[in-house]
């Protein structure tokens, strides 16, 4: 599904703001992490051409930068990844032959099940693609592959997006309902051009042998299969910063909900790996000085209908903190909900446990259902 507002091409930057006439569209599979997020481990680790600017670029999760008066040896400098024109065989047919296009290759920063990939190709007007093209990989080799590996006669690549024309300037999004596991990710552009960014949004699926390894883990955290479901408030920033790798390095890297002027409270829910065994907590109020929440209390629950139980009653935040709790029994579930008072904000939670029987069981069934 290509971008509802798709126009064809940009018009030239005429100055003033270089997102004035930037287009998007809602994508309704932005909802779930993005599986190229260079926190994950996401890596463009190869393409056969970026002469004008480098392929590193896709994954940089800042919106791309444009300066009209930034040029080097080369020529136009573009926040991007752009390769040269491509030529024909000869005089008598100097167009690209209909196959020719450039490629990169992605390596999933956790792999997953993909809903959703944007191709954004933001300040790229007359120098975009015509049209592009992503397959997908699912690498079960037990060291991780170099690209001569994916390269190779065998890898079975899969279609997730057909050959499609994109807009200059634009958002392009494409729903994805491929219902397998991916680890890398092939993204071409026909003949060739410039391509700014690129968010592919998906499910984590774990490997359950890494899982049952570890023994005791995070059992919310995205990298491991954990999930947002929803929440109450994602004003200032996404509650997905909570279950994200690492500490949390500024403000907005965690979650901060508007100011309530009413009795409410605010809340995410999450789903876990799978049916969990949860002995310990962390609440990170990391950068959240003048506004972390106040008071915090988790609840429990299996299932999308199961009824919830309080495991950690409401209790007192400090800001800029990481408060550690012990749990006096292990709270089990597949659902877990927090919910602060009244409302702030957090940087992280972490729930260390592990899986019961039963969670190992599921995660290990779709595991390999889904290619594993």
């Amino acid at each position: 599904m290509a971008i509802p507002s798709f126009t064809g091409n940009a018009n030239p930057y005429a100055g003033g703001d270089p997102y004035a006439d930037y287009r998007t569209a809602e994508f309704p599979f932005t909802q779930y992490a993005n599986l190229a997020d260079r926190q994950l481990g996401a890596g463009v680790i190869a393409a056969n051409d970026e002469f004008f600017a480098q392929r590193e670029n896709l994954l940089v999760p800042e919106p791309a930068e444009f300066d009209p008066e930034h040029f080097g040896h080369k020529g136009k400098v573009m926040d991007g990844w752009e390769t040269r024109r491509r030529r024909g065989a000869s005089a008598e047919h100097p167009w690209p032959a209909a196959d020719d296009h450039d490629w990169a290759l992605v390596r999933l920063g956790a792999p997953g099940v993909i809903r959703g990939i944007v191709v954004d190709t933001a300040h790229f007007r007359g120098n975009m693609p015509q049209a592009v093209s992503v397959e997908g990989a699912n690498w079960t080799g037990a060291q991780a592959p170099t690209p001569q590996d994916l390269l190779a006669d065998g890898v079975k690549w899969t279609t997730l997006v057909p050959r499609t024309p994109v807009g200059g300037h634009a958002a392009n999004g494409f729903a994805v309902d491929a219902e397998q596991r991916f680890t890398h990710l092939r993204v071409n552009q026909h003949p060739d051009g410039g391509i700014a960014r690129l968010r592919v949004h998906g499910e984590v699926l774990p490997d359950p042998a890494w899982l049952a390894a570890l023994g005791s883990f995070d059992v919310v955290a995205l990298e491991n299969g954990g999930a947002v479901q929803d929440a109450s408030n994602r004003f200032y920033s996404p509650p997905t910063n909570t279950i994200n790798p690492g500490r949390s390095r500024k403000m907005d890297d965690g979650w901060e909900t508007a100011r309530r002027r009413d009795q409410g409270n605010d809340w995410i829910r999450y789903r876990l790996a799978a049916e969990s065994e949860i002995r310990a907590v962390e609440i990170d109020t990391a950068y959240l000085k003048g506004n972390s929440a106040g008071w915090a209390s988790l609840s429990v629950r299996t299932g999308e209908d199961g009824e919830w139980t309080e495991f950690l009653p409401r209790t007192r935040l400090q800001p800029d903190t990481n408060h550690r709790f012990v749990l006096d029994a292990p709270a089990v579930g597949t659902h877990v909900r927090i919910d602060i008072f009244p409302d702030g904000g957090f940087s992280r939670l972490r729930l260390f446990g592990s899986l019961t029987e039963a969670g190992t069981a599921a995660l290990t069934a779709r595991h390999q259902e889904l290619g594993g």
